[in-house]
């Protein structure tokens, strides 16, 4: 999977062929064929994998945590996440071949950014039952957050509009989307500790 991965992102799924990524491995193409029946079953698993990574690494919360310190993190960690080094090649790679594959554009929404979308959702709910949060159409909250700390970051890199920002920038652009989404939804009680205390 990691020598598919370098052919894809090198030379694209259409001119990445299943000899050189067996040969890249060591290994026969009748023994890669044992494990994926075909270039789109290995290209699907590398994306489901890289999908799984972004999950277990960024979307992993601390109820107990300031929301102002959890966004803030996850914020910084989903743009360093995505600006690394082989990230935006690797999505357009997906986009390219969405059109053509459309099954596997949709899977890898389902376990990238709807995944963390779901996620996010999932934390406010929690802040706006434990009263940290106003009640909000949390779902929408959670796809703005996240557009906000890709709007100045990602999305520039995305269209080779820019190279990846600098440790500065993202911590600016996170900083004003928490901003932003604790200004229009926190609760006037502020933090759990606050609760109870008239």
């Amino acid at each position: 999977m990691e020598g598919a991965r370098r052919l894809f992102l090198a030379q694209g799924f259409d001119a990445a062929s299943m000899n050189a990524i067996a040969q890249d491995a060591g290994v026969s193409k009748g023994t890669l064929y044992v494990y994926f029946e075909s270039k789109e079953e290995l290209f699907e698993a590398i994306v489901e994998e890289q999908c799984a990574e972004q999950a277990q690494q960024i979307f992993a919360f601390e109820t107990n945590e300031d929301i102002q310190v959890v966004l803030g993190r996850v914020g910084r960690e989903l743009v360093r996440f995505l600006c690394r080094p082989g990230g935006v090649p690797a999505l357009r790679t997906v986009i390219a071949i969405a059109d053509r594959m459309p099954e596997l554009g949709a899977k890898f929404y389902l376990a990238g950014p709807a995944r963390g979308i779901a996620s996010l959702k999932a934390y406010f709910e929690d802040q706006v039952n434990a009263g940290v949060l106003k009640p909000h159409d949390c779902e929408i909250a959670a796809a703005q957050f996240i557009q906000s700390c890709l709007s100045l970051t990602f999305w520039p890199m995305l269209y080779n509009f820019a190279g990846p920002p600098t440790e500065e920038r993202i911590q600016r652009v996170v900083e004003m989307a928490v901003h932003t989404f604790l200004a229009t939804h926190k609760a006037l009680r502020g933090t759990t500790s606050e609760q109870g205390q008239p």
